[in-house]
């Protein structure tokens, strides 16, 4: 997902506390959207790192081809090359926006064009897949690291194509549900980047709003269940020292398990303010007949901080496999070990010469001492 709005309009927190704010100076129905240099330069560098996690994970996968790691690495290439598509298509329909002569003014009232229709569609599609498959991952390697026989005999290559597949359309068709009258796309302030409809909203705007926000947090809630099981079942096993002679395939578990945690944790932090301020907005709007100018621009200001974070979790997720596998946490540890023997041994040696210059110093006064009591 790639909508980076006008970067211009910064300072919601402040507003949102701001009882006397003014519509027309802080949330303006008319405005120019900044240079898109921000999003441009947003969209480059998502695709840069998709693009160094997935030759990473493709040749992960051909050396893991036959081994319980392969359906894994299938998953988070399929999660990268949707991460890396994401930033494309929606990046391009973002800069497109930006060159649009008509978008020296901006009117929320507009009604939707196609291109805006489809980005609202892209932006929820993108925006979906990545958290299920991110649950569904979770999911397969709690079954892995619980029940290792029951997941050889059930999960094989042709299987996870076929679970990505249905991934990917249910997705789609979630996207797809304004096409059936059933919740609208509209354009959002400051009129770069078109969602799900949260302001005047009726039932069904409400609908597709929970509806979207509801499988969302579905999957991250499912998503950390599972790694919880499987955080504890590796650590008891480690405790219990049970795998000795698999110590390998628990080694490639526990790494796995870590991406998997790293993943979530960013898929929340980045996914859980969009999502919270779309119900907020969506709920109000519905209960009451008419919001007025300051709430609405609160909400706007929330939406647009909100969307900036969820284009930050595709950006982000690439360095999740960068850093967190187990060749660089290698490397980190021995670094961080070497470093602390160092200081070990440093603080060692500087006792040592401590005690030892003690020692030399109340010698002569022993001698000294013993003389005297001979002279008497």
């Amino acid at each position: 997902m790639q909508a980076m709005p006008d970067s211009n309009a910064s300072g919601f927190s402040s507003d949102f506390n701001s009882s006397a704010m003014a519509p027309e100076a802080a949330c303006p129905h008319s405005g120019h959207p900044s240079n898109p240099i921000i999003a441009s330069l947003t969209m480059t560098l998502g695709i840069l790192f998709n693009v160094v996690a997935l030759i990473i994970l493709i040749k992960a996968y051909t050396r893991f081809r036959r081994r319980s790691k392969a359906t894994f690495l299938l998953f988070a290439s399929s999660l990268v090359v949707t991460d890396l598509t994401g930033h494309v298509v929606p990046g391009g329909l973002v800069l497109r926006r930006y060159s649009m002569a008509n978008m020296t003014t901006w009117d929320a009232s507009t009604d939707p064009d196609s291109p805006c229709q489809f980005l609202g569609g892209c932006l929820v599609f993108f925006g979906l897949c990545p958290l299920f498959l991110g649950c569904v991952m979770a999911a397969e390697r709690c079954l892995g690291v619980t029940k290792p026989l029951l997941h050889a005999r059930l999960v094989s290559t042709a299987r996870t194509k076929i679970a990505l597949s249905m991934i990917w359309l249910l997705a789609l068709c979630v996207a797809l549900l304004p096409v059936f009258q059933l919740g609208d796309y509209t354009n959002q302030y400051p009129g770069t980047w078109c969602f799900i409809k949260v302001k005047d909203t009726n039932a069904k705007d409400l609908i597709f709003v929970m509806l979207f926000s509801g499988l969302a947090f579905g999957s991250l809630a499912l998503a950390f269940i599972c790694n919880t099981i499987s955080g504890i079942t590796l650590i008891r096993a480690r405790l219990k020292n049970s795998y000795s002679q698999r110590f390998s395939a628990r080694s490639n578990d526990t790494e796995m398990v870590v991406q998997l945690v790293g993943i979530m944790v960013t898929s929340c932090i980045c996914w859980s303010p969009l999502l919270v301020f779309s119900l907020m907005s969506a709920t109000r709007s519905y209960s009451e007949s008419h919001l007025s100018e300051e709430v609405a621009c609160t909400y706007s200001k929330l939406m647009m901080t909100g969307v900036r974070m969820a284009t930050c979790n595709q950006i982000l997720d690439p360095w999740v496999y960068i850093l967190l596998r187990r060749a660089v946490l290698r490397k980190i540890y021995r670094i961080t070990k070497k470093q602390a023997s160092f200081k070990g041994s440093t603080f060692r040696s500087i006792r040592w010469d401590v005690s030892y210059i003690r020692k030399s110093e109340s010698l002569p006064g022993k001698k000294n001492s013993n003389r005297g009591s001979t002279g008497m």
